[in-house]
């Protein structure tokens, strides 16, 4: 027993499975039904509508519905999409025991009651069909048959019915049928009608009958009986009789199933077990016991392979066999057992072969799985470790070379926890806590008894190791050396995978929990899931791939995860090649998953600091969504997430987080809020950036802090603005601030007195020396009566509030940083320009120490006083000290030092040189002087290097077309792959070379030297007037747009068809669809003209690769019947009229020649229906009277006119409407799911199946 799921709750008393949702429905004995997430172990939701417990529960099988049956006698059918309850069925006179939707289409409900009574109701109509009496006691289950029109009931009456319920169907299809007249449905109410009928009456039972079950698939019944016993029965269509009775409860049998995929009967019971019974054997095989609760109820997916069981406090889920296949990799092949076959499948090459049959288990069904694989290649041999029946394994010797073998001979051991090779010709078990260490004769070599034990054993890193599982922890152990070489504490590990390149690593699997350890050990990363994990494989960078329930997922050596893609089913991973993951299901059926590794590429590129691929990624990889700005948020890398966010405000917190303030202006601009003004002047300001924050605080109208900033700035100018703005707005307080910071005396006087504080007026004038305003203010104070006792007197000797004067004014430039930090793109140049140095001058002495580039400064030398200096220097001394100021006079540059004195300084000192004074100075110094300090001529400024004009193309357009023209054929390929797929660019190569050479010329210049490239622009006119000029460019390109170009290829193509030239024109309408994904269009038309161009190209060639496999078959004296169908799925192909009545007097001709008339009748029809011409028209007809006299076909062909189909392009067989298929995401050209990932044999371009793709881009306008 496999226990997946379980629950805590009140008694389960019903069950029911959801057909194809990961959901079970529990009814409870308190009233409440339970719906819960067995997959991720949630319960859903809850409904509490019953009055007292509800024992009866079923899903509908494709509506959004269950139905419920309770002691409250009601029978409520439930929406679980509305999340409540649609109605109420009435009629049952006592407990509902069981209800049950009807297994097919027909709308109806079963129930069955204590009441002694059966009813079939219509949940559609909402009544009751038919009540089936004739049980004399509690009729404790009722049941359809999943496919016949049966019914099963058990009762307390020590019987098993079975009723025949055909008369119903017909009744309720066709109420009227077969001639009924009115008095004999009149009979039929008064005295019972044989809607249903009791087919068989089962007696074997001494006491109650509880439970009864029909087999899926064979005519079987299984019942179970409080007399303890299990019974078997079997039915034909006159008679039903007792096979067999199981024996082994000690209470009442509560409930009893067939297993849907096993010959296994389940049943549990009141005596707290629930016990396996096998069918072929008669005998139990399991039993499962739980201590303190008795077991109600069970229930089987229909389709998988789970069970639950109800029991006193919960329910639990659970499996029988384990679905996990056994399989084990190697280099290049994989190698695995499917039905009891060993098989290998090599990667390259898709080719799955049988190397040998197992020898078959006769231990029964749950013993034959084999739990592990263990493979030698050196040894060719293969170790098969089962783990039922006390645990055994099986050693088979494959042939050497490769080849299959009938034979299953083994060398067998038992009583073993595990079995691996170890070296060659060498393996170990584990056998009770011991290792034993075996040749390939199965002759035991060494016995080591380890200092702790072990339950399991595991593949180790090297040859003769292995890794040991214990309670809590994973030991490396050495054969050898017979002592642990390291230990990690982690429990539960179920699986192991090392990683051999590009670092020795290993995968530690539990059943809900990763981790990633080096090979000694040391553990590197954790991952917990609230689903199981399922498996899990390395690929080449060091990425590990695992997969659950419902995802594959990723882990990163550093413990980031995330998820690649979504599972439809549950798969195994064995290898991964580049972005294909190959996997077995759960039938041992391999698969290949195509994904997209670049999510997980690029932050493994970030966790390895390779910034190189990083840049590639953001500039050419499909990286968006939450997740991935998110994850580069959380690890600092803020810059890098700008690249990919287009909301304004998610850009402006990332640029404000990594100091962009550039960028945050712009996404301000664009938001104007005052919040984000508000962060954003804060964030200048950190940085010294007050042209931005002078614009923030003006956005918000912040004139305090405006002051302020031109305050520190020494912008006095804007202060007297704001001075006069403070006035106009009437702001007292602010007029005074600014006036205080400008040094306007007389102003902030003038406040004061306004204010109503005459006093402190008279001493700001009184300190400042403004006499005549201090004499009116006093004049003011004093008053008619002259008391000069209210004038406030002054000290002797006042100090100024004088602000200081500005010494450098920084208002025209941000002030200097003292440190920059540097981001990815900075790293990126230094890791080129490091590896472009290296490799100029290897063996050139790099600068040490003190001298190392990029060595900081100490603090009392920071850059913040280094930049002082220079900016005093600049300034001149004048402006350094100020005009006014009371230092102008003893303000004098400093005298030439003078010379050092002997030995001081003087190791570079030189003696004159003789008649050197005699030569006059050159005015070169002083040019040279200015031209370094303001950029006048002497110095040679080289220019800065534009941009390429095929880069300026590759910017401008998204066009592949453009970007090869542009010698871009890389980021062409790319741009083709992104929007259709494309993943063959064989037949594109002479197109991108003509595109490339058609938009250059060259200029002859000297005869001795080469031309002079010049690009040739396609809106040269329009660039003549643009003020961007060239940067605007887009490439002139050799062919015309739209589908004038191709309508002369077009026209050649349909002349070769209506020749029977079909290989020709096979090949001209190939070549159109290449050309298409190069071609532009100026308008919609145009573009829709191009995808109809395609769909014509694509039917054309289809059509003709069906005709040429046929003339092949025809040829080679092939199978008639496939070439009646070939011919007959070309008639539907969508092609000119003309071309059609050739098709379909080519397959009316063939037809008639092989005498299947009917479908040569239908095809000449289908030809006198097109107005043919009257040669066509002759022989149509006479294939009519041919067909009219002979109605019938001689060979029999998958062909069903009548039944939509589309072909698919790879088997070319039909895929009719509702099977699945998959398309080429550039031609639409069908396929079957077994195609997917092959290169269309359509356009020979696409990979098929790719649906990640936004179309082919022509240019054309929106």
């Amino acid at each position: 027993m496999h226990p997946k799921f379980e629950t805590k709750s009140n008694r389960v008393k019903g069950l029911s499975f959801h057909p194809t949702r990961p959901w079970i429905l529990a009814s409870l004995h308190n009233g409440v039904i339970q719906l819960w997430d067995y997959r991720i172990k949630t319960l859903i939701d809850k409904f509490d509508e019953h009055l007292g417990p509800v024992r009866g529960i079923c899903f509908h099988g494709t509506q959004p519905l269950f139905v419920s049956g309770g002691d409250d006698y009601r029978i409520k059918v439930w929406n679980y999409k509305k999340r409540r309850c649609l109605f109420t069925l009435l009629g049952h006179l006592d407990y509902i025991r069981t209800v049950q939707f009807h297994p097919g289409e027909l709308p109806w409900i079963l129930s069955s009651s204590d009441d002694q009574t059966i009813r079939i109701w219509n949940w559609q109509s909402r009544g009751c069909l038919a009540v089936l009496t004739g049980h004399n006691h509690y009729v404790m289950c009722a049941a359809f048959h999943p496919k016949e029109d049966l019914v099963v009931s058990a009762s307390l009456d020590q019987t098993v019915r079975v009723w025949d319920i055909s008369g119903l169907r017909k009744k309720t299809v066709s109420p009227k049928s077969f001639g009924e007249s009115e008095a004999q449905r009149l009979q039929a109410d008064l005295f019972g009608g044989t809607d249903a009928i009791v087919k068989f009456v089962l007696e074997g039972h001494d006491r109650g009958v509880n439970w009864v079950a029909f087999h899926p698939t064979m005519p079987f019944i299984v019942s179970g009986a409080d007399d303890r016993l299990v019974k078997l029965w079997r039915m034909n269509d006159s008679k039903a009789w007792e096979v067999d009775t199981f024996r082994g409860h000690f209470n009442n049998v509560s409930c009893v199933l067939f297993h849907p995929k096993y010959e296994l009967v389940i049943s549990n019971s009141e005596d707290k077990t629930i016990r396996v019974w096998d069918l072929n054997k008669r005998a139990g095989i399991q039993t499962f016991r739980r201590e303190n609760d008795r077991f109600w109820i069970l229930a089987a997916h229909p389709t998988q392979n789970v069970l639950a069981a109800g029991h006193d406090s919960g329910l639990v889920m659970f499996k029988l066999v384990s679905e996990r296949p056994a399989y084990t990799t190697s280099a290049s092949q994989l190698v695995y057992v499917s039905n009891g076959v060993l098989r290998a499948y090599d990667f390259a090459s898709a080719r799955d072969v049988p190397l040998m049959p197992l020898k078959k288990n006769s231990s029964g069904p749950l013993s034959a799985h084999p739990g592990s694989l263990s493979f030698s290649p050196a040894d060719n041999a293969i170790l098969v470790y089962y783990k039922g029946d006390g645990g055994h394994y099986e050693l088979y010797q494959l042939a050497k070379d490769g080849r299959s073998s009938e034979s299953s001979e083994c060398k067998r051991g038992s009583g073993v926890n595990g079995a691996v090779f170890v070296g060659r010709k060498r393996f170990c078990v584990l056998d009770k806590s011991k290792l034993v260490v075996k040749d390939l004769s199965n002759t035991e070599i060494k016995r080591i008894v380890p200092a702790l034990p072990m339950d399991q054993i595991f593949q180790g890193p090297i040859v003769g190791t292995l890794l040991l599982r214990s309670d809590e922890k994973i030991i490396l152990y050495d054969l050898q050396q017979k002592k642990a070489m390291a230990e990690l504490a982690v429990s539960g590990v179920r699986y192991v995978v090392w990683s051999y390149s590009p670092v020795m690593r290993v995968a530690l699997i539990a059943k809900d929990s990763i981790v990633i350890a080096s090979k000694n050990l040391e553990q590197l990363a954790t991952v917990h899931e609230i689903i199981r994990i399922k498996s899990g494989a390395w690929d080449e960078h060091g990425v590990f791939i695992y997969s659950t329930l419902s995802h594959l997922k990723y882990l990163l050596p550093n413990g980031d995860s995330g998820i690649v893609r979504t599972l439809e089913i549950p798969v195994y991973i064995t290898a991964l090649r580049g972005n294909r993951v190959f996997c077995l299901d759960r039938e041992c059926k391999n698969r290949v998953i195509t994904v997209n590794p670049t999510e997980y590429l690029f932050k493994l590129a970030l966790v390895q600091k390779r910034y190189a691929d990083v840049l590639a990624m953001v500039q050419h990889a499909n990286l968006v969504g939450q997740a991935i700005i998110a994850y580069l948020q959380n690890k600092g890398y803020a810059d890098i997430a700008l690249q990919f966010v287009r909301d304004e405000r998610t850009r402006f917190g990332l640029a404000l987080e990594c100091g962009n303030i550039e960028v945050a202006l712009e996404a301000a601009k664009v938001i104007n809020d005052k919040d984000c003004w508000q962060r954003l002047g804060a964030a200048a300001l950190r940085q010294g950036n007050h042209q931005v924050v002078e614009l923030a605080y003006q956005r918000t109208k912040d004139f305090a802090r405006l002051s302020f900033l031109y305050l520190i700035t020494g912008n006095t100018e804007k202060l007297e603005k704001m001075l006069s703005i403070a006035d106009k707005r009437g702001d007292v307080e602010g007029r005074f601030h600014n006036a205080l910071y400008l040094g306007a005396a007389r102003e902030r006087a003038a406040v004061l007195l306004q204010s109503g504080f005459p006093q402190l007026a008279y001493v700001v004038a009184q300190a400042h020396g403004i006499d005549d305003l201090a004499s009116q203010i006093a004049e003011q104070l004093v008053g008619a009566d002259g008391d000069k006792s209210t004038l406030p007197t002054l000290k002797a000797e006042p100090k100024l509030l004088v602000p200081p004067i500005p010494v450098m004014r920084a208002y025209d430039s941000n002030w200097p940083l003292l440190t920059v930090s540097k981001g990815w793109q900075d790293a990126l140049q230094q890791v080129t320009d490091d590896n472009k140095f290296a490799a100029a001058t290897p063996e050139e002495e790099q600068p040490q120490g003190a001298w190392a580039e990029g060595a900081s400064l100490p603090d009392e030398l920071g850059a913040g006083a280094i930049a002082g200096e220079d900016a005093a220097a600049a300034l001149g001394a004048e402006a350094a000290l100020g005009e006014g100021s009371a230092w102008d006079q003893e303000a004098k540059l400093p005298e030439a030092s003078p010379a050092p004195a002997a030995g001081e300084g003087d190791g570079w000192a030189i003696e004159a040189i003789e008649g050197l004074d005699a030569i006059p100075d050159e005015p070169v110094a002083a040019a040279n002087s200015g031209a370094r300090g303001k950029g006048e001529k002497g110095f040679y400024v080289p220019p800065t290097p534009g941009v390429p004009t095929g880069e300026i193309w590759c910017r401008n357009s998204q066009l592949a077309a453009d970007h090869a023209a542009a010698g871009s054929f890389l980021t062409a390929m790319r741009l083709l792959n992104k929007q259709v797929g494309v993943v063959n660019f064989a037949p594109l190569r002479p197109l991108f070379l003509q595109l490339y050479m058609g938009s250059q010329v060259s200029l002859p210049c000297v005869s001795a030297l080469a031309g002079l490239p010049s690009a040739l622009q396609r809106n040269a006119q329009e660039l003549a007037s643009t003020p961007t000029g060239r940067m605007a460019g887009l490439p002139a390109l050799c062919v015309a747009p739209g589908v004038a170009p191709l309508a002369e290829r077009l026209k050649a193509a349909y002349n070769c068809f209506t020749k029977g030239a079909f290989a020709d024109a096979l090949l001209q309408f190939q070549t159109i669809l290449v050309s298409v994904l190069l071609a532009s269009a100026n308008s919609r038309a145009e573009a829709d003209e191009l995808k109809e161009l395609v769909v014509i190209c694509r039917e054309y060639s289809t059509g003709i690769q069906l005709e040429l496999k046929r003339k092949e078959m025809q040829s080679q004296g092939g199978d008639i019947g496939r070439q009646l169908e070939l011919a007959a799925y070309f008639t539907h192909s969508n092609l000119q009229l003309f071309h059609l009545t050739l098709v379909l007097r080519s397959a009316m001709t063939c037809a008639a020649q092989h005498k299947n008339y009917l479908n040569a009748l239908s095809f000449a029809r289908r030809l006198l229906e097109l107005n043919p011409k009257p040669e066509f028209v002759n022989l149509a007809e006479k294939v009519c009277r041919l067909a009219d006299a002979n109605k019938s076909n001689a060979l029999k062909i998958n062909y069903d006119e009548r039944n939509p189909f589309t072909m698919c392009c790879g088997s070319f067989t039909p895929i009719y409407r509702g099977s699945l298929s998959v398309l080429c995401p550039y031609c639409k050209a069908s396929y079957l799911p077994q195609y997917n990932g092959t290169i269309c044999t359509v356009c020979l371009l696409a990979a098929v199946g790719q649906t990640n793709v936004t179309g082919l881009n022509t240019g054309a306008p929106e």
